[in-house]
């Protein structure tokens, strides 16, 4: 085989799927998926490989790589000086990271706050606050908090660089402690980057383990981030592209989910009309947000909160009290399917209106603002107007009659002129489910990664309606 193929697999919380692709000739050579065995997730991986049918010497040399959401996927908790700079920016980090962020504190934490957390059990917790050379008294108080928990937890430390030393040395010998750069180095500055590598690696080594994960290590090579960082990974390289290859350039991708809808945005996010004043930290190019209520199983009913029950019946064409039962029953049992073309419809309704209020957090906006000077206009979060390619995934968007009527929810709305979104996209699905597989190669072979990810995209192209 001389290396020919490689394997990618993405072990989900109810799905491991693999894919295997064939570098010589950067293609995919075959695909399969079978259910995660949460109890010992090497018996669903086996099946998912030996769905692939390869030769069995050419299965056996393949190198395998994974990325995994299994086991409630990556938990962390996130702690910064000030809401809106370090907490949000050790926030960002997480996120970026593939983080599910189970909360975000900042100021000095309070023994309430000490038993919340303990309460979340999360996987890691990221420790920031001050920039380099400034307050210090802070992020050492919470470090003597966090030394109190019940049960160690890894502690990822980026804050202040003067005493990161000093509050690494608060922590029991049972913490495992680790130092990052800081994620606000100045004032309005952002360094999320490195944090979300030494997190990563904090995945490989420890929590992998924890979660019973290091079982698929008889199978594979290992597990090399949760699945959140690999789609955001393939998403960073069909952007920029490669030594070769000329990329995409800005772009959004959205994934929708029984529990959550994520959206990833590549690119700066500067005001693209003149006179416009950016006001707030400043946004990284590569952002992850995730929206945890606004599911379409596990989360429907948040769901329904948050956009209003008769949004919903009007979407899908449903009366109101039939789509609130419809609601609670696919809340009841996430694992329903659509078995008549109403209940598609249904479907389809609850993810496009994920999508649009998915789009309508992520995306910046404008406001008024008047001065001595007269009025001018303000730009906070990210300018996405010209974004000109929006990627969907998700199964509900993927198995979809209609995915563009899904996706159309991440286009300008009428009715929110000052939000920042796509006003003239192309619309992409992931309809070979390989955004995560293909993030995992871009570590090994970026080039065969980008033309593969390039080439299943561009064949699941959506024809724009005419307006």
């Amino acid at each position: 085989m001389n290396g020919k193929f490689m394997v990618l697999v993405d072990i989900g919380s109810t799905f491991t799927k693999a894919t295997a692709v064939d570098l010589g000739q950067r293609r995919i050579a075959a695909q399969a998926s079978a259910p995660t065995t949460v109890d010992d997730v090497s018996r669903g991986l086996r099946h998912a490989l030996e769905g692939l049918k390869l030769d069995p010497g050419e299965l056996s040399q393949a190198r395998k790589l994974a990325c995994s959401s299994a086991a409630g996927g990556l938990r962390m908790v996130a702690i910064g000086l000030v809401q809106d700079l370090t907490a949000k920016a050790a926030r960002l980090a997480a996120l970026g990271a593939g983080a599910r962020v189970l909360n975000t504190y900042s100021f000095q934490l309070t023994e309430a706050d000490r038993e919340e957390i303990a309460a979340l059990q999360p996987d890691i917790i990221l420790l920031a606050g001050g920039t380099d050379g400034g307050n210090s008294e802070n992020i050492l108080h919470n470090a003597r908090v966090l030394a109190t928990l019940p049960q160690p937890v890894p502690v990822v430390i980026a804050g202040n660089r003067s005493v990161a030393k000093e509050v690494a040395a608060c922590f029991p010998q049972g913490f495992s402690t680790y130092i990052a750069p800081n994620v606000m180095p100045q004032i309005g500055k952002l360094q999320v980057d490195p944090a979300r590598e030494v997190i990563r690696r904090v995945f490989m080594e420890k929590i992998i383990y924890a979660k019973g994960l290091d079982k698929a290590g008889r199978v594979i090579d290992g597990i090399f981030m949760p699945t959140p960082a690999a789609v955001l990974r393939a998403g960073q390289l069909l952007s920029e592209g490669t030594g070769t290859r000329k990329g995409w350039g800005d772009l959004i991708i959205v994934d929708v989910g029984g529990a959550t809808t994520d959206v990833h945005s590549l690119g700066t996010g500067l005001p693209t009309r003149a006179g416009v004043v950016v006001r707030g930290l400043p946004e990284p190019y590569a952002k992850r947000t995730v929206e945890g209520d606004l599911g379409v199983r596990v989360s429907v009913l948040s769901l329904l909160e948050a956009v209003g029950v008769e949004a919903v019946a009007q979407a899908a064409g449903w009366p109101q009290e039939e789509a609130a039962q419809r609601a609670q029953r696919l809340h009841d049992q996430p694992e329903l399917l659509p078995e008549s073309g109403e209940e598609a419809v249904f479907d389809q309704a609850l993810a496009r209106l994920a999508v649009q209020h998915a789009l309508s957090r992520h995306v910046g906006r404008l406001s008024e603002l008047y001065t001595p000077a007269g009025l001018i206009w303000v730009q906070e979060g990210k300018d996405l107007s010209q974004v000109e390619t929006v990627i969907g995934t998700g199964g509900v968007v993927v198995n979809s009659a209609d995915p563009l009527a899904v996706l159309e929810g991440a286009a300008k709305q009428a009715d929110a002129p000052l939000e920042l979104r796509p006003e003239k996209p192309e619309f992409y699905l992931d309809g070979n489910y390989i955004l995560a597989a293909m993030g995992l190669l871009a570590q090994e072979d970026p080039e065969a990664a980008f033309e593969i990810l390039s080439t299943s995209l561009e064949c699941h192209k959506l024809a724009r309606r005419e307006q």
